[in-house]
């Protein structure tokens, strides 16, 4: 028998309520509301992190840095149309003329290509990770031709999820080659895995050394020409140029040497960049055909859905642009998105687009096809594609 207390009772008396209880387990409302909160923490966490990586790389500290593009070349703040700060562009320098018709040309692209309707846009979720992900050298270059539809072509493809691209054209490999290829990276855009880098510069195909220089930093690089009819396209050039310096010379002048004899000054840029076939000889050289694409912009006015259904085939992408993103603009007479890249809002290409051409004497429009035709063929060949110019 156990002893007894000094009241008289046993230790084993002793109440129940005296000794010591378990803690009741907590209820599942509490343990739900302390998973919630964690999740929110950690939530709180990614979205602070992410809006200290975009402000390091806000416009102003970029003025202020030592990084290669604030230190290499001078940078332009742009507006939106809403007239919100935009980011930095790079604006490269006008190339040396090289002829007086050649001249006024080149004068015009440049003035287009530093155009602030070329802003390299973030839409929201690519905002929201701008700090994530590494700048890559592209995989995909839109090389040409200038008036063709380039940039319709970058400004359509970067609806796309998987395509992070420049807005500016970077002139790296015709202008800035000497720059270096880190140089170079650093203006592409930050991209996570699966995504392709591209960039568009029209001037590559037909500058000389741009094939090789293209194919000595990745011989996998995959190349796109838009190219349109050599004539329409040569009087498109001329139009841009007119808008710039409405005192040049007539399109007949700048055509031929001698009206007399018709001969084509091939000298002037806006007739020498249509000789399709000539170009691609040096592309060639160094790539292979099944590395080209080769884009109709006649029919990138007509069916956008489905000329990009051959561009998102060719870059390895899933079909995931198609006719529900375009609408028909008839007063500029060419396809616009219905959203664009980071925008809630349709979308069409600026005023530089469009352009009313002047009217050309038909005698010289038909002087033009002659001389291109034989051209045409030999592209046609060259590619295994009839575009249907003559």
């Amino acid at each position: 028998m156990g002893q007894r207390l000094s009241g008289g009772r046993s230790c084993l008396d002793v109440p129940g309520r005296l000794l010591p209880q378990p803690l009741p387990p907590p209820p599942p409302v509490r343990r739900k509301l302390a998973l919630l909160f964690a999740m929110l923490c950690v939530w709180l966490y990614m979205f602070l992190y992410s809006c200290a990586s975009s402000c390091a790389a806000a416009p102003g500290l970029l003025l202020l840095g030592s990084g290669s593009r604030a230190a290499h070349a001078p940078s332009t703040l742009t507006a939106t149309r809403e007239g919100a700060l935009h980011r930095l562009s790079f604006r490269p320098p006008p190339a040396t003329p090289l002829g007086v018709g050649q001249e006024v040309v080149e004068g015009a692209a440049s003035q287009e290509e530093q155009s602030p309707e070329a802003p390299d846009s973030l839409s929201p979720i690519s905002s929201f990770f701008s700090g994530s992900g590494s700048k890559q050298l592209p995989q995909a270059i839109i090389i040409g031709v200038k008036k063709g539809g380039t940039r319709a072509l970058l400004e359509f493809l970067r609806v796309h999820p998987d395509v992070r691209a420049v807005g500016a054209e970077p002139h790296f490999f015709d202008r800035s080659y000497d720059k270096g290829l880190a140089w170079y990276r650093d203006l592409m855009p930050r991209t996570l895995d699966g995504q392709i880098t591209m960039e568009k510069t029209p001037s590559y195909f037909v500058t000389r050394e741009a094939p090789a220089r293209i194919s000595a930093m990745s011989k996998d690089t995959k190349l796109i020409v838009v190219v349109r009819d050599p004539v329409t396209r040569a009087i498109s050039d001329y139009t841009q140029t007119l808008s710039k310096r409405p005192d040049i010379p007539t399109f007949e002048s700048l055509t031929f040497r001698n009206r007399t004899t018709g001969l084509i000054d091939t000298s002037w840029s806006a007739i020498q960049i249509g000789l399709y076939a000539k170009h691609l000889e040096h592309w060639l050289l160094h790539f292979p055909l099944h590395q080209m694409l080769f884009v109709s912009g006649e029919r990138l006015i007509r069916d956008p859905a489905g000329e990009l259904g051959r561009v998102q085939d060719f870059l390895g992408l899933k079909r995931i642009i198609t006719d529900k993103h375009f609408y028909f603009n008839k007063t500029k007479g060419f396809p616009c998105l219905k959203k664009a890249e980071g925008s809630s809002k349709p979308h069409c290409l600026g005023k530089t687009k469009g352009r009313t051409h002047p009217d050309i004497d038909p005698e010289v429009v038909q002087r033009l096809r002659d001389f291109y035709r034989p051209f045409n063929l030999k592209f046609y060949q060259m590619t295994g594609h009839d575009f249907g110019w003559n």
